[in-house]
């Protein structure tokens, strides 16, 4: 991750981040092609969406450090008004759009479960491109993920069906295993060989590339056919439901008076989900068809990602304009 102090210095971390975002895009949408045109010969090379999540979330936890939570203790307001949000707006706006566009239970699940999943792995390198508050965008995501155990399945099953066969219970386990583990685990090896991981962090950003790739191909390879019925539905909703967040999550900030940086990053952290985990589980806990809005999502919101931070480095922010 990157220091957040003042004057934010570039690594080969940050550069390799700053690519794998910039590139990301054109492979995720190589891999959504290929799943779809050819979900034959992708079908048997896709069963492992699990292991995929945990490599991806055991290198987000290779890449934090303890001071990343310290903001929670020095600055709880920001960091608790963020996830808040991040747990409120993303949730309701999949209700309100599930409801807008009629759809189906299925696809209905599938986009309420994206919206309360935590914060998106990529948000922090997006937040860095933005001239966000890096440190908080840090903070956010590792709050919202560990809160995710107890929140996304109680949120997911509450707003989609009260009378769903599925237990909270057996989901929040699900989530520990594929999240909470990894990212703990990601830690400690952090701390026991830091100087070899620091010299595999410029690594990291493409693990967590190649892994979303694959849930991705993973699940449009076993919807194929459904994306030719509901996939334009679909992407319009997914388009609605993260630039609605990305708004959202900005006038929030401005209502609650942070400073631009602050806005800027709860912009980022409610618009932005960890699709990949919301693909996993749906896939896990529903029909294949659930899992179709998360992959959307996982390409979509990256994208958009890319062009917001283009569009808030254009705006400076206060500290710039004193300087100048």
């Amino acid at each position: 991750m990157v220091e957040d102090s003042g004057m934010v210095q570039r690594t080969s971390e940050d550069r390799s981040s700053m690519l794998a975002v910039t590139v990301f895009p054109f492979i995720i949408i190589a891999g959504f092609l290929f799943a779809f045109i050819a979900p034959e010969a992708a079908i048997p090379w896709t069963g492992q969406t699990q292991i995929a999540l945990g490599i991806i979330m055991f290198g987000m936890g290779l890449t934090l450090t303890l001071p990343d939570f310290v903001l929670v203790v020095k600055h709880p307001l920001p960091v608790l008004l963020g996830v808040v949000a991040q747990y409120v707006i993303m949730p309701c706006l999949a209700v309100l759009l599930s409801w807008a566009f009629n759809l189906s239970p299925e696809l209905a699940v599938g986009v309420i479960l994206v919206g309360c999943a935590p914060g998106g792995t990529s948000s922090n390198v997006i937040t860095y491109l933005a001239k966000g508050d890096v440190a908080l965008s840090v903070t956010m995501t590792s709050v919202s993920t560990l809160l995710a155990p107890l929140l996304t399945p109680l949120l997911t099953l509450w707003l989609a069906d009260r009378t769903l066969d599925v237990s909270a219970s057996d989901m929040a386990l699900s989530i520990v295993k594929l999240v909470i583990i990894p990212i703990v685990a990601g830690l400690a090896v952090r701390y026991a060989a830091r100087s070899w991981i620091d010299r595999a962090l410029p690594a990291l950003p493409w693990i967590s590339v190649l892994g979303i790739t694959y849930v991705v191909i993973a699940v449009v390879s076993r919807s194929a056919d459904s994306i030719v019925e509901a996939g334009f539905l679909v992407f319009i909703v997914v388009i609605l439901h993260n630039g609605l967040g990305y708004l959202l999550g900005y006038g929030a900030g401005r209502l609650f008076k942070t400073g631009e940086r602050q806005s800027r990053t709860m912009s980022i952290e409610v618009g932005m989900q960890n699709s990949g985990l919301a693909a996993t589980l749906a896939g896990q806990y529903f029909e294949p068809i659930s899992a179709l809005p998360a992959a959307v999502f996982s390409v979509w919101h990256n994208i958009s990602g890319g062009i917001l931070s283009l569009i808030y480095r254009a705006k400076p922010t206060p500290e710039e304009a004193v300087s100048e």
